[in-house]
């Protein structure tokens, strides 16, 4: 990469959309590097990642030591003679046949191979207690006053078989930051209950929805997930989640979510701990999973929420939690196949549902292959619904054509024109997330109109072909969201799939600003943090900072980078005590909301 300042001063790069010169698109292709064996965490952050035999453990129970947490766990019952002939039979059959039969011979796509997907710093770390008077360079804004927290996938053992980097255990990191000072910094597994049924086992047994459950290897896997519960060997009544992805703060509550499962309560201790309190079902309200994107309305202080079934009818249900906690009825909206939707929208006034051609077919695994698919023949569409209907007559749907977002950033609708405007990154291949493909990932930032009442929509490439770079994981001024925005804050991902920098792009004018974090230094998803989390924009829409982890792989180290978000200049930079592994979506808790939590 040429042109990138070193560490400490990180370079910006201003490219005005109109009279931006002509070169060739940035996008590279990643490759998988040859390894040996899965990578493990560096010698200063072990973690015990030995997979061990359901029928060799000597009990249940008996909890692994370089990941125990600070809270205590409950203990779980011995096995009686028949479930450890049952556990000694499992094993033999998933080693003889499922292993070394339906597996080993076969190599793994890339998208499922361990040596590809938490190779370098995708590799996982072990859980590091409170770290105190971290070194600051720079001037940390005092203004900045409460805990930058990010959610990622962090698998506490070895992989057994196939592995995706969104099958691992969620993992959260979180920085303290007050009155200018970097106080402390944390991370620590969110215990779901699978990952304690994990440890007492010794090894994972749970299957990994997207590494593992496809082809007839991953019917053989469902198949033993299945009879381990039928003896009682495993437990999957309290949820099968890894809240890996999502982190929101609501209503006393910061949340750690997966779109597999009920959120996790996880509180912020008084030390700048991490502690996870228990899955939560919003007071015996929510009996069902919801999806990592929830939108936070910033007006009425209504949480909105889908949740998607894979399984069984109805495939999608939308609803939302008043301020106080209190949930509204499910509104079931009809469609005629379960869909991947990993985000969705809000307005002012409405939902925003896409319904895109990346589907589940389960049946496809009869026939050896993945049962996330890429189905041609379905035309995308987003639909319309009002926030505070009873049913989903009201939703309108409207075509949008070999289109496929996986994050959107915004909506808002606008007054002159009528239409729901909706800003996302339109990827292609839809689904080279899931499945190994030779063409070139793009992740191309679009306006999308919708015209509900003539059924019709547009859509425009924000940047202009010159200047295009693929940009995911972001955010807009959160005190903004489901109104207006012209700005977005979105991560250069480039080259595929690390993270070179982020851009700062005027959504009207395509004008983009990069921060590049410099030549062997990569980072994650920006997290943008409004100058006053109480007003919309006292001195303007990007009055506020940047907090984003980097990491340096010459050095091993990272850090986090505090931007000024309206110049893109550097303010801080503080040093962390271990790597942090690169993750996924993040947020700011202040001050207040820290006194506040349940």
């Amino acid at each position: 990469m040429q042109g990138l300042a070193p560490p400490s001063s990180a370079s910006i790069h201003r490219h005005p959309s109109a009279r931006s010169r002509a070169r060739a698109p940035n996008s590279v292709r990643f490759s998988a590097r040859a390894v040996s064996s899965v990578p493990h965490a560096p010698a200063d952050a072990p973690f015990d990642a030995a997979p061990l035999s359901l029928s060799t453990k000597p009990a249940i129970g008996v909890a692994t030591p370089a990941t125990m947490p600070a809270s205590p766990r409950k203990a779980e019952k011995r096995l009686n003679f028949f479930q450890r002939a049952a556990a000694m039979a499992l094993d033999a059959f998933e080693e003889g046949f499922v292993a070394n039969v339906l597996e080993r011979p076969h190599g793994l796509p890339k998208t499922a191979d361990p040596a590809v997907q938490i190779a370098g710093n995708f590799a996982p770390v072990g859980e590091r207690p409170p770290v105190h008077e971290l070194p600051v360079s720079g001037r940390i804004p005092p203004f900045i006053n409460g805990v930058y927290a990010r959610n990622g996938a962090n698998p506490c053992f070895d992989p057994v078989a196939g592995h995706h980097l969104f099958d691992g255990d969620g993992m959260v990191h979180a920085l303290r930051i007050r009155n200018g000072v970097a106080e402390s910094y944390a991370c620590r597994f969110t215990e779901t209950a699978r990952l304690r049924q994990e440890r007492a086992i010794g090894r994972p047994v749970f299957p990994k929805a997207i590494g593992e459950l496809h082809g007839h290897s991953g019917i053989a896997r469902l198949a033993l997930f299945y009879a381990r519960t039928a003896c009682g060997l495993v437990d999957p009544s309290d949820g099968t989640g890894v809240a890996n992805a999502g982190l929101v703060y609501f209503n006393g509550h910061l949340l750690a979510m997966s779109e597999d499962d009920l959120p996790y309560h996880v509180r912020v201790t008084a030390d700048g701990d991490l502690e996870t309190v228990g899955r939560y079902d919003f007071d015996g309200q929510l009996g069902c999973a919801m999806i990592a994107h929830p939108k936070l309305d910033p007006v009425t202080g209504e949480l909105h929420e889908l949740s998607y079934d894979v399984i069984k009818k109805p495939y999608l249900k939308y609803f939302y939690f008043r301020p106080d906690g209190t949930k509204s009825d499910d509104v079931e909206i009809p469609l005629d196949q379960p869909t991947m939707i990993h985000d969705f929208a809000i307005t002012e006034n409405y939902v925003v549902v896409p319904d895109h051609q990346v589907v589940f077919k389960l049946q496809e695994m009869l026939r050896g292959g993945s049962p996330v698919v890429l189905d041609k023949e379905k035309t995308s569409r987003f639909g319309v619904l009002p926030k505070h209907v009873a049913d989903a007559s009201e939703m309108v749907w409207v075509d949008v054509p070999d289109c496929f977002c996986f994050h959107l950033w915004n909506a808002w609708e606008d007054e002159e024109t009528g239409e729901v405007v909706v800003v996302g990154s339109c990827m292609t291949p839809a689904d080279s997330i899931f499945n190994e493909s030779d063409e070139r990932l793009e992740s191309v930032l679009t306006e999308i109109r919708l015209d509900t009442r003539t059924g019709q929509s547009t859509r425009r490439a924000i940047l202009p072909p010159s200047q295009q770079v693929n940009l995911e994981v972001g955010m807009v001024n959160r005190n903004l969201l489901g109104r207006k925005t012209r700005y977005a804050y979105l991560a250069i991902a480039e080259p595929w799939p690390k993270v070179s920098g982020f851009a700062k792009v005027d959504l009207a004018t395509g004008e983009l600003t990069k921060f590049e974090y410099g030549e062997g230094r990569f980072g994650g998803e920006p997290c943008f943090v409004p100058m006053d989390p109480a007003a919309a924009h006292p001195r303007g829409e990007d009055d506020g900072y940047v907090l984003t982890f980097v990491h340096d792989e010459r050095t091993g180290t990272s850090e986090l980078l505090v931007v000024n978000a309206a110049d893109m200049r550097l303010e801080a930079t503080i040093q962390l005590p271990s790597r942090v592994p690169f993750g996924f979506h993040g947020t700011f808790i202040t001050a207040k909301e820290l006194e506040a939590q349940a």
